[in-house]
């Protein structure tokens, strides 16, 4: 089991100590950027989050949002490749923020951020078993309980975490170029052949239109809310920002995670707005609203119906398994994102014991084995609770896409919205405040970029709070959901308290708090 001098943090003013290592040189650009756009899921977040923006959001003006979140996203990533530049850490926001704000800031975020990264994996848990479940029974299979699958689900990419992350990363890769073929080939079939009943729509791209409501159906006096169809654009890119977490593993991370992470978050941002807007032509500007909202049968037919019409009925038939395999891609993608924090925390050895067990790594794989033994338990324990304790009803009979997947990820992007707005800020107070890297530091890369990506992300958490009944839907009566706000703050202050009282009693341990990055990194 490898180990190393944490020889940066003695730059950094910082504890220096010794810490265990993840298998250096493992992954390249493309496995590091399949990794993070597997945690995005194109398929799942187009087949799902769509339907939602366009029937209760901001109806045709839908890829005018996505094209919106995209520039948003961007300018906070720059200032976020900023940082990665310089710190190369597991813990990603937990080491960037401990580094630019300070450690009490660093331990809250990291605590919060690895919340999100843990939930999310159950949250995608609940999708697999639902598509699952579904797809084999209109393929003429057996039905069988939801659990069923899930189990089987938490029992694979449990057994693919445990192996070296090269193993993950081959295997996502197959699954996302499949998603993007598939909805490539759909979408550039519907622009060749001009689109459906209204054509190509350009207003669909119209920047007004993201922030307006749905335009009015006449005949079914259909209104939505702007804020919702803007949320549900920023939700989707929830991922792409894992990027320097695969730093350690990485062969060159101070030039492949800045790059992964900007071609991630361009990337997905033309592609989303690109599909977003051949499906709605596709369907014409009535009926796309209409079905959206499940007026005309089942919400997903907004992608099912036009694949069968513009491409094949056996391409259809390939989509819905596709569906499934990105969401078991996703899974998977969160499952080693949330293992990798538990690791990053448990490696600084701020409380007893963990340095040698969440914080060890595989003698053999190197990879945080014990951590995503940790992670696979804690999201059986959930996928438990969900099924024992949920009880399904009339108006959410599937408790797992209802209530597990809904609850979770609501709760996983209200935690990572907050800590990407405090990263923002860390940026600037890293470079600004506390003159790190003066050489590198510029009034817009390090300090107007991470400042209106701090603006913009707040501005998704009160589009979050202020919608938060209407995006659980049918499950915002769940007990879980009324305590999902206290669960996320008390998490965070939970993680300040604590290293305040370490800075009080056991000044060496509270020195190590996010101290721990790898200054050799890029010489590998």
């Amino acid at each position: 089991m490898s180990t190393t001098q944490d020889a940066s943090a003695e730059s950094e003013g910082l504890a220096p100590h010794e810490v265990h290592r993840l298998k250096p040189g493992t992954i390249g650009l493309w496995a590091v950027l399949f990794i993070a756009l597997a945690n995005a899921a194109p398929i799942t977040a187009m087949t799902g989050n769509l339907p939602i923006a366009v029937g209760y959001g901001n109806g045709i003006g839908a890829p005018a949002g996505f094209f919106f979140a995209t520039v948003i996203l961007t300018i906070f990533a720059i200032g976020y490749v900023a940082m990665a530049k310089h710190i190369t850490t597991t813990g990603a926001f937990y080491g960037f923020i401990s580094h630019g704000l300070g450690k009490v800031w660093g331990m809250g975020a990291g605590l919060m951020a690895t919340l999100a990264y843990v939930v999310f994996e159950a949250s995608l848990i609940g999708i697999l078993a639902s598509f699952t479940k579904s797809t084999i029974e209109t393929f003429g299979g057996p039905s069988i309980s939801w659990i069923v699958y899930a189990l089987i689900g938490i029992a694979i990419i449990a057994a693919l975490g445990y192996f070296e992350i090269s193993i993950s990363g081959k295997i996502l890769g197959v699954f996302l170029v499949a998603e993007v073929i598939i909805l490539a080939a759909l979408g550039i079939a519907i622009l060749v052949r001009g689109g459906g009943p209204s054509g190509i729509e350009a207003g669909a791209l119209n920047p007004v239109n993201a922030f307006g409501a749905v335009a009015s159906d006449p005949k079914a006096a259909i209104t939505g809310s702007a804020a919702i169809g803007l949320f549900f654009a920023f939700w989707s890119w929830v991922g792409f920002e894992t990027t320097p977490v695969y730093g350690e593993e990485s062969k060159n991370p101070k030039k492949i995670i800045p790059r992964a992470t900007m071609i991630a978050v361009i990337g997905l941002g033309l592609f989303y707005t690109f599909v977003s807007w051949m499906a709605i032509a596709g369907n014409g500007l009535d009926q796309a609203v209409a079905i959206s909202r499940g007026s005309t049968g089942n919400a997903f037919d907004l992608f099912y119906g036009i694949t069968d019409r513009f491409l094949a009925g056996w391409v259809k038939d390939v989509y819905e398994v596709l569906v499934v395999t990105g969401s078991f891609a996703c899974a998977l993608a969160f499952h080693n994102a949330a293992s990798r924090y538990l690791y990053a925390l448990g490696r600084d050895g701020v409380v007893d014991g963990l340095k040698r067990t969440l914080g060890a790594t595989h003698g053999k794989h190197g990879s945080p084995h014990i951590a995503s033994i940790t992670q696979s338990v804690i999201t059986v324990l959930i996928t438990l609770g969900f099924f024992f304790l949920q009880k399904p009803t009339d108006a959410a009979p599937d408790v797992a896409y209802i209530h597990q997947y809904g609850l979770m990820a609501i709760m996983g992007t209200m935690a990572l919205l907050i800590v990407q707005s405090i990263c923002s800020v860390a940026v600037i107070w890293y470079f600004h405040v506390r003159k790190k890297h003066p050489e590198t530091a510029s009034w817009w890369r390090t300090f107007l970029a991470p400042l209106i990506g701090a603006i913009g992300m707040l501005y998704v958490v009160y589009l979050l709070f202020s919608n938060i009944d209407f995006a659980a839907g049918a499950a915002a009566g769940s007990p879980v959901f009324k305590a999902m706000p206290y669960i996320v703050l008390g998490v965070g202050l939970a993680g300040v308290i604590g290293a305040l009282i370490l800075k009080s009693r056991s000044p060496e341990r509270y020195d190590r708090i996010g101290a721990t990055v790898m200054a050799e990194s890029h010489e590998r």
